[in-house]
């Protein structure tokens, strides 16, 4: 029997560069809100300020940092119940199965850990990783249309997608 070359933990401050630099990577910022390097780095602090929750997780191809997941806890009760998450996968670890894992490992922590009972998340058209989502589980539940302008006359909509896990 072969070991899993796929393992997780709970993320460290250090890890906040590796989220830069893979967000950084060609045709990443593509997926996600953001457009330079501020706006990166202040959306990887926040990120990473859920690691005094616990709620931050890195994962690693052989013992080497290769993609990170966080759930938006909420500080109000009425919302405690749901959250939000993010993934991001360094470029040269896609198709190994790094995303499915940290989905995977992320989802027994918002249930077991903090009672999450409804996960979501948002994804732009045309994002590859709309198929784990839906492998996963995950719904779509409506679409923004036009969320994001990336050029003149160009636009992406917005997918919202969410899973029970109760």
């Amino acid at each position: 029997m072969t070991e899993d070359p796929i393992s997780t933990r709970i993320s460290e401050e250090s890890d906040q560069k590796l989220l830069v630099e893979w967000l950084l990577q060609p045709g990443v910022l593509h997926w996600f809100p953001l457009a330079d390097l501020r706006e990166i780095e202040d959306a990887a602090r926040i990120w990473m300020s859920y690691i005094k929750q616990g709620a931050v997780l890195t994962a690693l191809w052989k013992g080497k940092p290769c993609g990170t997941a966080v759930l938006y806890l909420h500080p109000f009760r009425k919302l405690s119940k749901q959250s939000l998450f993010a993934i991001v996968v360094h470029e040269e670890f896609r198709g190994k199965g790094i995303g499915k894992r940290l989905l995977a490992d992320l989802e027994g922590m918002a249930k077991n850990q903090f009672g999450i009972e409804l996960l979501h998340l948002e994804v732009y058209q045309g994002n590859p990783a709309i198929r784990l989502y839906q492998r996963a589980g995950f719904v779509q539940y409506g679409v923004q249309k036009r969320f994001i302008k990336e050029a003149p006359g160009r636009y992406l909509d917005k997918i919202m997608m969410q899973k029970a896990l109760i």
